[in-house]
């Protein structure tokens, strides 16, 4: 979408042309960079502090931070607090909507909201089911799917109206991306699934951890095959284990998830397990930055969040581009984006 020079109310920077949010995660992949974006895990607190204190780790190696909607149905602080308070200081949030707790009303609002509060990037999500998560009595919405949801979002966006036909005065200017997951049969239909997001308004695919480069590059001739390359900026989701036996307990129990065995045998016998976990999430992250389509990598290092910036740094993938973060002079950070 290509908006009017229209400045945006309270935002330090303007849109740049063939851009729809004047973030600068939507800078980074513009220009061409290796984006780099990993999750924030909302705290069980009501307390500013222990937001900023878990998104300072990132600082210098990230491009944007995923604040997490009540991610495996687990409840926390909200999505759109998170972010509200991480755009407080300048982080460029991602702020996740699941499907699975509230109905069109209330989403089109939070799109609304975040985007007035400097929220420039929207991940849409359809969300774990309630069973899953802290609160199974909880009562599931699913008013609306993923596919839905953009679809929506998009309407806010370019036809400054909200679903009902109703006009809004100013639109929100937000990056709008969806999940997906290029290992979980079947396979042959991953490409497909993905070409229904980029019609129904996905700018940027976050993916789903993978961890079998083989079946990567299956999905990727798929891809390119339904001409879909140029059409969407795809980031494949990564992370460090820190044993053997916590993976083989998430390649159990997370629906969707698929390790090799080669990488259970590999940390199993290592002598430090920890350390072998993040060699084997840098290695992945090189491997990854030669792939043809691919456009960066989303770090989820679930309570490993301090390990990230290592990843990164080892990983060379940054090519000594330095990310904006607090404290660093905005104007030099928005020259290297640019």
């Amino acid at each position: 979408m290509i908006f009017e020079d229209e400045p945006v109310p309270g935002y330090p920077l303007p849109i740049l042309p063939g851009h729809s949010s004047p973030g600068r995660f939507e800078r980074v992949l513009r220009a061409g960079a290796f984006a780099v974006t990993t999750e924030l895990a909302p705290p069980d607190s009501a307390d500013p502090e222990d937001v900023y204190k878990r998104a300072r780790v990132f600082d210098g190696y990230v491009d944007a931070i995923n604040a997490t909607d009540g991610s495996g149905a687990n409840c926390h602080m909200s999505s759109l607090a998170v972010c509200a308070l991480l755009t407080r200081v300048g982080y460029a949030p991602v702020m996740q909507i699941s499907c699975r707790d509230k109905n069109r009303i209330a989403i089109q609002g939070d799109i609304l909201g975040g985007a007035a509060m400097g929220v420039s990037n929207v991940l849409c999500l359809s969300g774990d089911g309630v069973q899953a998560g802290d609160h199974p009595q909880a009562k599931p919405v699913f008013d609306l799917d993923s596919l839905s949801l953009l679809e929506i979002g998009r309407t806010l966006r370019d036809e400054r109206r909200f679903q009902s036909g109703r006009k809004l005065t100013f639109a929100p200017r937000v990056f709008f991306g969806a999940a997906e997951n290029p290992s979980v049969p079947p396979l042959e239909h991953r490409a497909l699934r993905l070409g229904k997001k980029i019609a129904a308004g996905a700018q940027f695919i976050q993916t789903q951890y993978c961890y079998d480069l083989g079946r990567l590059r299956d999905f990727m001739r798929a891809v390119e095959d339904q001409g879909l390359l140029d059409k969407v900026f795809l980031l494949i989701g990564v992370g460090p284990f820190k044993t053997a036996k916590g993976a083989e307990f998430m390649r159990k129990n997370v629906p969707g998830l698929y390790i090799p065995d080669a990488i259970v045998k590999r940390l199993a016998g290592a002598q430090d397990q920890a350390r072998e976990g993040r060699n084997i999430c840098i290695e992945l992250i090189q491997e990854i930055r030669t792939l043809k389509g691919l456009h960066g990598v989303h770090v989820m290092a679930y309570r490993q969040e301090e390990t990230v910036a290592e990843i990164i740094r080892e990983s060379g993938v940054l090519e000594g581009r330095v990310p904006w973060y607090p404290g660093r002079d905005q104007n030099s950070a928005d020259r290297k984006a640019s």
